[in-house]
């Protein structure tokens, strides 16, 4: 079996990083362990993974802190494993830099889907941007700015339209409320969160069959949004 990609493990309670590269080899992915924030820095220097599992509560160092110094020069994906399940943590993480946040326990179908979407999302990255966007009976077609829901035109005012662009163009990813609002709004835009959810209702109502049950863009509560990725 060819190799998929290269992980590396940064997590300092062995069993779980055990069961994390028992969980990863059979799938054809080459793994890395690294018990420290220290240690793990010096493989991503070296070894060059294609993505990192990190867990933040490192015996040498908070894993936030290796985020911000990750991301101060490679843009490698990062998906934070972490027993931590308050809201302001998530949203420290991904606002750091962090791709995605995995709370412990998880499974492992959802660990795989989630390492999937973000080799997927990195690969995108480094060939070009895609021109179209669809999944389900929902399409975006970037170039000539049309969406259409069931072979449908929906009229989306320009705001509706930057916010699903936005998000489409991140497919798999989770935005915070913050980092999608100083996208579409500035850095200096009020980060009341008011403004984004009126918009983000309107959105819904055109795209969404049951705006209450959506099948495009889903909430992560306290944290942001994210679109659907098939």
């Amino acid at each position: 079996m060819s190799t998929k990609a290269n992980i590396i493990i940064i997590e300092d309670e062995r069993n779980i990083c055990s069961f994390i590269s028992r969980v990863l080899e059979p799938e054809g992915y080459r793994v890395i362990t690294a018990a420290t924030g220290r240690e793990g820095l010096q493989h991503i220097t070296s070894d060059h993974p294609d993505l990192i599992l990190l867990d933040l509560g490192l015996p040498d160092m908070d894993g936030l802190k290796l985020i911000e110094s990750v991301r101060s020069w490679s843009t490698t994906p990062i998906i934070v494993i972490s027993a931590r399940t308050m809201e302001t943590s998530k949203v420290e993480a991904l606002d750091m830099g962090a791709d995605d946040y995995l709370t412990k326990p998880f499974g492992t179908g959802e660990l795989l889907a989630r390492i999937r979407t973000a080799l997927r999302h990195a690969q995108r990255g480094q060939t070009h941007s895609a021109s179209r966007y669809e999944v389900g009976e929902l399409s975006i077609d970037f170039e000539r700015r049309l969406v259409k829901v069931k072979g449908r035109e929906v009229h989306l005012t320009q705001i509706e339209y930057k916010l699903v662009c936005l998000l489409a163009q991140n497919a798999g990813r989770v935005m915070t409320y913050e980092s999608i609002i100083t996208k579409i709004w500035g850095p200096y835009a009020d980060s009341n969160n008011q403004i984004l959810r009126v918009n983000m209702a309107h959105i819904r109502r055109k795209l969404e069959e049951n705006p209450a049950e959506p099948q495009y863009i889903f909430t992560e509560i306290g944290v942001g949004y994210r679109m659907r990725e098939e």
